[in-house]
This record gives C-alpha cells, sequence and structure tokens, in this order.
C-alpha cells in the first residue's frame, strides 16, 4: 500500500479491479464487439483521473495532420450539461460542449469538431456528414473499447506514473496499468525538458510491454500570454529577469495539476496569488467577487490576473465583468515540447499511420 493514503479504500480498489478485469477479458474475447472503421482513428487518452495532458497532445497531433489531411476531432464533452452529438464551434458555450472541446475549436476554427458520448454513432455521423474527412481523432477514448482504433496513444505524467499508482478510489487509476499493453505508444508527459538519458531509458523500460511499443517523452511548453477578452488588451510576452520584481499575479485555475503552471510562473513574478478551483469548474459571480478581491489585495501596482486557455473559456462566459477587470484577464497557452529525437520518431510514426491508411 501506498503511504499517505486511505487503507480503507483498498478493498474498494480490489473490487473495482475485478469489474476492469472481467470487462477487459470480456472484449479481449471478443465476447463484446469493438467495432473498427475504414478510416485512420488515432485514440489519445489515459488510464488516470485528469491532469496528463490530453489536450494539448491532441492539438499537437491536430496541428501536425493538418497540414495535409483533413482531421476530426471527437470527444464525449466531459462536463457539458446537454446530450448527444452536437458539433463544436468557436461560436459554441462551453456548457453545451465542454470547455476543452470548445477550446480545441477556437484554436482550430477550420477543424471538424464534435462530441458525443456514443462514439460509434458520433465516427459514424462525422463520416456521413463530411466524407472528406481523412483521420479521426477520439479525445480521451482508452477505456471506450466499442471503438477499436487503429493507433492508441496512452498519456502517463511523469511525476505519477502509471506503474506506481493504485486503482480508484485507493488511487488514481481507472483501469490497471497492466492494460497499457493496449496502446501502441506511450507518451510520457510533462517531463523536465533536461531529463537525463538514463533515466528515460530506465522508465522506457519499465512502461514498455512489448517489442511493438514505442516510449516518447513530452515537456510542457508555455506561449505567450492572450488576453481572455481580445477586445479589451493585448497579448504580451511574461515579464523578463530584469522586470520579474516588478509584477505580480493572481493565478486562477481550475484544471487537475496546476502545479507545473504556477513553478513556470514564479520565474517570472515576485508576488503569486494562486486561487485554485476544481477541474472544469464553471465560475460564478461569487467566484468573480473572490477573484477581484484577490487581485485588489496585491500590493505591486503592476499586476494581472493569469489563467489556463481551458478556464479562459468558461471565464469568457461570465457577464458583467468589471471592464477595468477585463483588461487585466490573460490565459497563457499550453503546448508539448518533445525531448531529443522523439519529436521526429514521434511525427513520423502519426504521419505514415495516417497516409498509408487513408
Amino acid at each position: 500500500m501506498t503511504p499517505g493514503r486511505n487503507p480503507l479504500l483498498w478493498p474498494l480498489s480490489i473490487l473495482f479491479r475485478l469489474v476492469t478485469w472481467i470487462r477487459n477479458i470480456l472484449y479481449d474475447n471478443g465476447l463484446i464487439h469493438s467495432e473498427e472503421f475504414g478510416i485512420p482513428v488515432i485514440c489519445i487518452g489515459n488510464i488516470t483521473v485528469g491532469g496528463t495532458g490530453k489536450t494539448p497532445h491532441a492539438e499537437y497531433v491536430i496541428s501536425l495532420l493538418s497540414r495535409e489531411l483533413m482531421v476530426a476531432l471527437l470527444s464525449r464533452g466531459y462536463m457539458r450539461k446537454t446530450a448527444g452529438f452536437r458539433y463544436v464551434t468557436p461560436s459554441s458555450l462551453a456548457a453545451d460542449s465542454g470547455d476543452e472541446p470548445l477550446q480545441i475549436s477556437r484554436k482550430f476554427p477550420d477543424t471538424v469538431v464534435a462530441v458525443d458520448s456514443d462514439r460509434i454513432n458520433g465516427i459514424k455521423t462525422i463520416l456521413r456528414e463530411h466524407p472528406e474527412t481523412d483521420v479521426i481523432i477520439l479525445d480521451d477514448g482508452f477505456q471506450h473499447r466499442k471503438v477499436r482504433p487503429g493507433l492508441s496513444i496512452l498519456l502517463t505524467d511523469f511525476s505519477r506514473l502509471m506503474t506506481r499508482d493504485s486503482l480508484l478510489p485507493y488511487g488514481r487509476l481507472r483501469e490497471p496499468a497492466s492494460q497499457r499493453k493496449r496502446a501502441d505508444i506511450i507518451i510520457v508527459t510533462k517531463a523536465p525538458p533536461d531529463l537525463p538519458l538514463s533515466e528515460k531509458l530506465a522508465i522506457s523500460e519499465e512502461l514498455g510491454t512489448g517489442p511493438d511499443q514505442k516510449v516518447f517523452f513530452s515537456s510542457i511548453s508555455y506561449g505567450r500570454l492572450l488576453p481572455v477578452f481580445e477586445e479589451s488588451a493585448a497579448a504580451m510576452d511574461l515579464p523578463g529577469e530584469e522586470d520579474r520584481n516588478d509584477w505580480a499575479a493572481v493565478i486562477v485555475t481550475g484544471i487537475a495539476s496546476p502545479g507545473p503552471l504556477i513553478n513556470h510562473l514564479r520565474n517570472h513574478l515576485a508576488e503569486i496569488r494562486h486561487l485554485r478551483f476544481p477541474d472544469h469548474h464553471y465560475f460564478t459571480p461569487g467566484d468573480m467577487e473572490r477573484i477581484t478581491k484577490a487581485f485588489e489585495e496585491v500590493s505591486l501596482t503592476r499586476k494581472m490576473i493569469i489563467t489556463t486557455g481551458k478556464d479562459a473559456v468558461r471565464l469568457r462566459e461570465i457577464s458583467n465583468i468589471a471592464a477595468s477587470l477585463k483588461k487585466t484577464l490573460y490565459f497563457i497557452p499550453a503546448g508539448v515540447s518533445f525531448l531529443n529525437a522523439d519529436k521526429h520518431e514521434f511525427d513520423k510514426m502519426i504521419f505514415e499511420y495516417a497516409r498509408k491508411n487513408k
């Protein structure tokens, strides 16, 4: 058992393991049917509850493939307040589509983005109404075994590798780490950019389950600060070393793992006040009052409010935010950078699969 966790939850994890084992046995032996499609389907997912970086990696693959292929993304639209199949456009609302699909649609307005908890129906609808589609990306579809993807990418956080975690509710795994055998590619996300080769090799050996699996490493890369309300402010760079002591910020996050962002911003700001909300939190006027109060209490005169791209999608939908506060609201885009030569090999694998099966 892992120190610091409630041992009373351990028996429930054993029961959960039994349930997931039976379910996977039924799929593995064909007793429950998995449907395949005559089009490249790339699944990007995890077996951990939240925080592995699915959205930045999905955006990376979209950006890569859309140079020469017609790409569509299908998500279940987690935490949306609607049901059934829906297309997501830049003018959609987070409550209707989910914050992550909406973030992707606004970043890639020419890409077909849709949500449907029934992935088979979602894929069939996209192919029927957009027959020009060359490849479909399934966002967070690793557990959705009713669809058999042609290429499966599994993510695991460097700071909490799935091989060192436990099943729910004792740990954070949604199914046993041994199920990583179903993945074609495993990406260790949020890794230090200067990770020693010896540690990479050790982790790769720990994670790899077969000769045909590839293990890659990626780190988070942050972009320029962008205004949450484009009409109120302009993009700007984070303060440099010479200006760091003059700037402060209130950091507003509603994501599973805000730690890497906070560590990054500490290098650029003299004072940070972090207001942490639950993952996918829908902000209320009361939350804005709390944010405003924290901002007013910051002592430095040069200050701003910084949030994430996903949170910005939800913050934009709050009415009656004071114009003076809108000018201070920025979000910082998060992307991914592959370590060493991983980028070349990863890009090649993705392109070769999509082109070959187009």
